[in-house]
């Protein structure tokens, strides 16, 4: 999922975390000034992850004195099945607490910084930081996915090679010539000669 950093006609839905009325009003005042809509404004101790699947906000900006665990964990859980930018204002300057934070996924974390006009530009960089890290994710889990096929279609080989007395170059063209009569790609059919021979011992 990738958020727009730069504005457009369709104004960024944030869902709002505040337990305290009056800073509550004043975020809601920035970020309408910022050009943002509000989805909901909720309390720490709501179903997060659950308003987030049902809401699906563009961000999420949560403002508290400091952030407990449980909070964090609901964090966690989002960053896990639905992630998206998340921007913490708090008055905790605790670095176990930042470090906690930015692991469960807050892209942007702010110490008694809450001024309208900075607003946007922190939204801004939490956004493109996000981004950024979920391109590198998707990149990540890419590498891991072809070494994985790669592995795959070695061991393949290695059991036609055992099983038949093929070459290597035989039992490559045999996987290659049964992935394109069925219309398959090689690393699955590979994939399934691996699971039926663990499969039948």
């Amino acid at each position: 999922m990738k958020i727009p950093v730069t504005p457009s006609e369709t104004p960024l839905r944030v869902l709002l975390v505040d337990e305290t009325f009056e800073r509550a009003a004043l975020l809601k005042h920035a970020l309408q000034e910022a050009g943002c809509r509000i989805a909901a404004h909720v309390s720490a101790s709501a179903d997060l992850p659950g308003l987030v699947a049902e809401l699906k906000p563009d961000l999420i900006i949560l403002d508290t004195e400091s952030p407990d665990r449980d909070t964090l964990e609901n964090l966690c859980i989002i960053r896990r099945d639905q992630p998206r930018p998340i921007v913490m204002f708090t008055h905790d300057d605790d670095s176990d607490k930042i470090r906690a934070a930015i692991r469960a996924g807050v892209s942007a974390y702010v110490v008694d910084g809450l001024k309208s006009e900075r607003l946007r530009p922190i939204m801004d960089v939490a956004i493109a930081r996000f981004n950024e890290f979920q391109a590198m994710r998707a990149d990540l889990e890419k590498a891991e996915s072809q070494l994985s096929e790669r592995k795959d279609v070695e061991r393949a080989k290695g059991i036609l090679m055992k099983q038949r007395g093929w070459s290597e170059d035989q039992a490559y063209q045999a996987l290659r010539k049964a992935a394109m009569d069925k219309g398959s790609r090689l690393a699955d059919v590979a994939r399934q000669l691996v699971e039926i021979t663990e499969l039948l011992g």
